[in-house]
């Protein structure tokens, strides 16, 4: 199966080794895995400011890169969102971008997404026995493409346990540009989705979108939790064992 990586502004610059984790993971699970050396930002930012035709501009050159594969994988549940569904929302009144952003959001998926539905596989090893996760579930990864039991199983089936965490689907306070234009409400949003945490009962906390990774992590140093913060790609990766 030929994939090609599409690995997403932040994980490039903030964790390339969720990159690296996810190109490994999917070598093992049998894929061809391709990185466009073309590929940018996949345009969300412009999109989410209201600057529509500037966000074009991005998908534009996005279709051009992405246009032969025969699948895209994103170790990211937002730049998925924004391939899958807004792309084609961008080009609503544009009938042949239109059938060509249609296309890249058919064969367009998350990475957790793409190994349980695609490659219809749910258990990856038992690297991750004994250990205690907090899972959070990123917005667009929820509520734009319903992602939940994926990421979960995968984790569960490799040993861990996904503690019981009354604010996992709550919003983090990213928010993209939410975070820029409400810093205070952003932060405020943060501490009290970690105050809600398990005292004592988590080893590590993941996400598959690396926005709310960040976001999440610059509380916890802020308030020297112990808590490491790591992307679903890396943990996946050790789940093989």
């Amino acid at each position: 199966m030929q994939v090609a990586l599409f690995v997403t502004c932040l994980t490039d610059q903030f964790f390339a080794e969720a990159g690296v984790a996810a190109v490994r993971l999917l070598r093992h699970l049998g894929c061809t895995v391709h990185f466009p050396q073309g590929q940018t930002c996949c345009g969300q930012p412009a999109y989410n400011a209201g600057y529509w035709a500037e966000a074009r501009q991005v998908a534009d050159h996005t279709l051009e890169v992405l246009e032969g594969a025969e699948y895209v994988v994103l170790p990211s549940g937002s730049c998925t969102t924004m391939l899958r569904t807004f792309y084609p929302e961008l080009y609503r009144d544009q009938p042949k971008r239109f059938a060509r952003a249609l296309a890249l959001s058919q064969k367009t998926f998350e990475l957790s997404e793409f190994i349980v539905k695609v490659l219809g596989i749910s258990r990856l090893g038992s690297g991750l026995t004994g250990r205690r996760i907090a899972y959070h579930h990123g917005c667009h990864a929820l509520r734009e493409l319903g992602l939940k039991q994926e990421p979960l199983t995968l984790l569960r089936n490799a040993g861990a346990e996904i503690v019981d965490w009354a604010a996992a689907e709550e919003c983090c306070g990213f928010g993209g540009l939410f975070s820029v234009k409400l810093p205070e409400v952003a932060l405020g949003m943060a501490d009290r989705k970690l105050s809600t945490l398990p005292n004592g009962q988590v080893d590590m906390l993941t996400s598959t979108d690396a926005g709310c990774m960040l976001h999440l992590m610059g509380r916890v140093q802020n308030q020297n939790l112990n808590l490491p913060v790591r992307p679903l790609a890396s943990v996946l990766w050790e789940a093989v064992g």
